[in-house]
């Protein structure tokens, strides 16, 4: 049962995140690294990605293909992270900088939850 409430964390998650990703995609413009094209067009599509994933965890008969489809998201996503982190970095600001880094390490579980839900559906 744990597992099955660790998968519905990270579908919550996911659902916010994809919701805003949609409804304030410039929250997420300073994040994108500079190799990566057409910034708010990858922004809203990463919503539109973790709203299926959601989707996709939350029903048992998908959780199979949306925990593999998560895992990969959440490994797409990273290099923002780490973007993120070096730019806090810089700042000077100690509660960005807290944040930042604080996500990173984050990242591992929120992985190993989807990769659970890919093995286990």
């Amino acid at each position: 049962m744990a597992a099955r409430k660790d998968v519905l964390l990270l579908a919550g998650i996911f659902t916010t995140s994809g919701v805003v990703h949609l409804v304030r995609p410039s929250v997420f413009e300073p994040l994108m690294p500079t190799f990566v094209p057409r910034h708010r067009e990858v922004i809203v599509g990463s919503g539109v990605a973790e709203i299926a994933c959601a989707a996709g965890l939350a029903h048992p008969r998908t959780r199979r293909v949306a925990g593999w489809a998560s895992a990969a998201l959440l490994v797409a996503v990273f290099p923002g992270n780490l973007k993120m982190a070096d730019d806090a970095r810089r700042s000077g600001n100690r509660r960005l900088r807290a944040v930042a880094y604080g996500r990173l390490p984050l990242q591992l579980p929120l992985i190993a939850i989807a990769l659970r839900a890919a093995r286990r559906g």
